[in-house]
């Protein structure tokens, strides 16, 4: 018993720490409908795995030698489990100080680098960061008596620990109340994000700072809430209705992701698609090439289960992108949105199946292509904001994507944005259905550029124009093109999941040999 007295003073040095900030912030945390930090850790982890690391960190008041008060550090993480996967957890309690740090440690906690990711490098597992920061304090500059320069060793290396983290393991992030500053920098240091709808914002600098610095009267949610950074912006891939839906899409986000870039995706138990739902899809497609149809209903007609996880799917969305199941194997699934523009892939849409390709890439995700594109969207706003840019771009991330592919073409494929949707430097396997057309350039509108003159001179034009169209129209058979082994494979539509099938087992058996490569790039932000 002789080391009874330390025990019980690091139970109590503990419990001072669990508390978090004072009774009154904890309580308006919670009218703003948030959870404290630890409430986050406890309901986004399996019941009781959570081990916190660095709980005794904080600020001591003495009195005669002996501590009389406490204030703990603001920023709690350590390693735990969700759904059985070791991860580790990081986030500001933002109850102490804004989540800004109280003085100077020996060693970072995390937020900006730190312990908890050093954590997911050492062990390679993976980091969810729940984000909840204010950023700096100048209130901090009179305690250290200067100020420092951003890129210093102990400032500029903030990010380098985060860079690498997303260079080796999955990272996932949640803004969870209005954060300015490092944590909003943080928060695109991820490889997917979500935010809580109305409870959270993110901004390089808040309301004040605008209102000082360039005179705009702004609010929280005007300045950086979802509907700027979710619908508009880009910067947040996913919105949530509140912290317990943004913890439900963490787990769902990270079942499809490995531990780290050495390990192949988890497999889940297999499950049917809904019932009757392939065969609804020989009359998805309508005959009329101006009428739009469901590419949601498509891809959850053939998924297990039905369950479709999309990514972004508020910006961009003249493509869609998310992960699904096919026996349990999880696949990446790219697919235009006839919806939208028709389908015409923009800058934005550019900009998302990019950054998508990129993930899959690096986490050895296997690419499915569902097509039906009529080419880049055309138009001065399109040619002002640099379609062709993001657009090419688009394609020559495709073309650096070494995991397997495959090309399904539900209706239009035309020109250079049909070449971003398969890779011909590897197998570039084919598949079409019979609605499927394809070309340089739609019949439709490509015929007044090559044929004016001819068109001009016609006594009737508009008849002339019709006789050239019918006449090409003809060319634009699939069968045609599958004669000529243009095209792999004509396909029934509802067969799709079935030959999903068969290119899921089939690139899972190759994925081993991906892991023999070193990545050449990462996923940007």
């Amino acid at each position: 018993m002789v080391w009874e007295p330390e025990v019980e003073e690091l139970r109590r040095r503990t419990e001072l720490s669990n508390r978090g900030g004072t009774p009154d912030r904890i309580e308006r945390q919670h009218r703003l409908g948030r959870l404290t930090v630890r409430e986050r850790i406890h309901e986004l982890l399996d019941d009781g795995s959570f081990h916190e690391v660095g709980a005794l960190a904080g600020l001591g008041e003495y009195e005669d030698g002996e501590l009389v008060d406490f204030s703990p550090a603001s920023y709690v993480m350590g390693i735990g489990k969700i759904d059985g996967r070791p991860v580790a957890v990081g986030g500001e309690d933002f109850t102490i100080q804004g989540g800004s740090a109280l003085f100077p440690m020996q060693r970072s906690k995390g937020g900006l680098g730190g312990f908890c990711e050093e954590l997911a490098l050492e062990y390679r597992i993976p980091m969810i960061l729940l984000i909840d920061g204010a950023g700096a304090n100048v209130g901090a500059t009179k305690k250290m008596g200067t100020t420092y320069l951003p890129n210093g060793a102990g400032t500029g290396r903030s990010f380098v620990t985060s860079i690498e983290a997303m260079q080796n393991v999955p990272v996932l992030g949640a803004v969870l109340g209005a954060i300015a500053g490092g944590p909003s920098g943080r928060a695109m240091m991820v490889h997917w994000s979500v935010m809580t709808k109305g409870r959270s914002a993110m901004f390089a600098a808040g309301p004040p700072v605008v209102k000082r610095g360039i005179g705009h009267e702004v609010t929280n949610e005007s300045l950086g809430g979802s509907r700027v950074h979710v619908h508009t912006s880009g910067c947040i891939d996913n919105e949530a209705e509140d912290e317990h839906d943004a913890f439900r899409q963490i787990r769902s986000m990270l079942s499809y992701l490995p531990d780290n870039v050495n390990e192949l995706p988890p497999v889940a138990p297999t499950v049917d698609a809904p019932e009757g739902a392939g065969e609804a899809l020989i009359d998805l497609v309508p005959r009329n090439t101006r009428r739009p149809y469901s590419m949601h209903k498509l891809i959850c007609s053939v998924t297990d289960g039905g369950d479709f996880f999309e990514v972004k799917p508020h910006w961009g969305t003249a493509v869609i992108t998310g992960f699904a199941r096919i026996d349990g194997l999880p696949i990446g699934i790219v697919a235009n949105n006839p919806r939208k523009n028709g389908g015409a892939l923009d800058r934005d849409g550019s900009d998302k199946q990019t950054h998508f390709l990129e993930l899959c890439n690096y986490f050895h995700i296997p690419i499915v292509y569902l097509v039906d594109v009529p080419g880049f969207m055309i138009g001065e706003q399109a040619e002002q904001e640099g379609t062709l840019r993001a657009g090419m771009r688009a394609m020559w991330v495709g073309l650096q994507a070494t995991v397997p592919q495959l090309t399904i073409v539900i209706r239009k494929c035309y020109g250079m944005a049909g070449m971003a949707t398969g890779n011909p430097t590897r197998l570039n396997y084919r598949l079409g259905w019979p609605s499927g057309e394809w070309g340089s350039i739609p019949i439709e509108g490509g015929v007044d550029a090559a044929y004016r003159r001819e068109i001009a001179n016609a006594d009737d034009p508009d008849a002339k124009r019709e006789e050239i169209e019918a006449d090409l129209r003809q060319l634009r058979n699939v069968f045609r093109t599958a004669e000529t082994f243009g095209i792999e494979e004509i396909i029934d539509p509802r067969e799709t999941r079935s030959y999903l099938q068969e290119f899921v087992e089939r690139a899972y058996k190759v994925l081993p040999y991906e892991l023999e490569r070193k990545p050449l790039y990462g996923v940007r932000p």
